[in-house]
């Protein structure tokens, strides 16, 4: 393959021009005598780049099976003197993960704003790191209620601490965490300290009803251990295993049905129950989603948010509300914020709901007192 590839590399380039492999599967290829003007070098170069994609881009013939690949492509423009050879070939690396970034079988040029994310990301990762070490993460309470506003329970909801910063909200570092891998660690974490939470709360009238509902991300679900994970969790902590309600987006509980179904099972016949997160976002499909074992879907706030002025998104939440209950699944929606949204909602069957109507993710003790007032 590489050397089929080398061929078609070489079969693209211009007398004078050069190809190496760098090493594994990354090419090199050095352009000369483009013209010094800037934009007419990036044309000259953009075609040579077709060149190579299309090339690429045909099926390989290895022994009697046919390949197929596609390349991404990092660029960077020299004029001569301005960077060290170190330098060029960084700027062209950091080019290439843009291209691979950005959906594979691309190209992108190099820019200096490149170098500034990176190393943005770089320290943001450092950071997260750190913050995991140093226990500089807590969790946020957003409580759910029932369709007579009775207190069911709580979605939990994880907050950085920084030291610097303040509080820093999810969306600013979850990517990331997912994408290095640290999103199981912290995911083993949030777990431990919700039902550590509901252990707590067994021990008073006021609370002893009440679920927690926990984000599992895709890449935590998929660990090989994650049942057993669950069951440590719960065994070592006491919580109650009905308490605990786990949040699945519909792309997780969809990349691989036959391995999620004997997963929610097996934690199901111990009293854990499931919620799909974002319900409506994704590409469902209704033959899949008959089959998992679900206690709960989750109505997406983007959905929530119109259904007093949108036609189109009533129609999709009363859908939604009633495909739940004739499937038996107890329907919440997220994102409610006026009255007129939770009329709506209870009108058309919705039985729980949650959002800034009623109280925006809070500490844990702002949580508690939330509760003893409306006791």
């Amino acid at each position: 393959m590489l050397i089929e590839v080398a061929q078609r590399l070489q079969s693209c380039l211009r007398e004078g021009d050069s190809v190496a492999r760098l090493g594994g599967d990354e090419f090199l290829v050095i352009l000369e005598e483009l013209s010094s003007n800037e934009e007419e070098a990036t044309a000259q170069a953009e075609l040579v780049v077709e060149k190579i994609r299309d090339q690429l881009r045909q099926s390989h013939m290895l022994g009697k099976a046919k390949y197929s690949s596609t390349a991404s492509i990092g660029i960077a423009l020299f004029s001569g003197d301005q960077e060290s050879e170190e330098e060029l070939l960084k700027h062209a690396d950091i080019a290439m993960y843009q291209a691979k970034t950005a959906g594979r079988d691309t190209h992108r040029f190099y820019e200096p704003a490149m170098t500034v994310a990176i190393n943005e990301r770089a320290l943001m990762e450092e950071e997260l790191r750190q913050a995991y070490i140093g226990n500089q993460f807590c969790l946020y309470f957003q409580i759910q209620l029932d369709h007579q506003n009775n207190a069911i329970g709580a979605e939990t909801l994880l907050r950085w601490m920084h030291p610097e910063r303040g509080i820093v909200p999810p969306y600013s570092f979850i990517e990331l965490a997912e994408e290095t891998g640290l999103i199981v660690p912290m995911g083993i974490w949030v777990l431990e300290s919700a039902c550590a939470q509901l252990k707590i709360w067994q021990q008073s009238e006021l609370t002893s009803g009440l679920t927690l509902a926990v984000n599992v991300s895709a890449r935590q679900f998929r660990q090989p251990d994650f049942v057993y994970q669950i069951k440590r969790i719960l065994q070592e902590s006491g919580a109650g295993p009905s308490r605990l309600k786990l949040e699945l987006t519909e792309s997780t509980v969809l990349e691989n049905v036959g391995e999620t179904i004997e997963k929610m099972n097996e934690l199901r016949q111990i009293g854990v129950t499931f919620s799909m997160d974002d319900f409506g976002t994704g590409y469902s499909s209704l033959q899949y989603l008959k089959r998992l074992p679900l206690d709960q879907i989750k109505i997406d706030q983007s959905f929530v948010r119109d259904i007093t002025t949108d036609p189109n998104d009533a129609v999709i939440v009363q859908t939604i509300i009633a495909m739940g209950m004739a499937m038996k699944l107890n329907v919440i929606a997220e994102g409610v914020e006026t009255e007129g949204q939770r009329s709506f909602l209870l009108q058309h069957g919705c039985e729980a709901f949650q959002g800034y109507l009623f109280s925006k993710p809070i500490p844990l003790d702002e949580f508690e007192t939330l509760l003893n007032s409306r006791a």
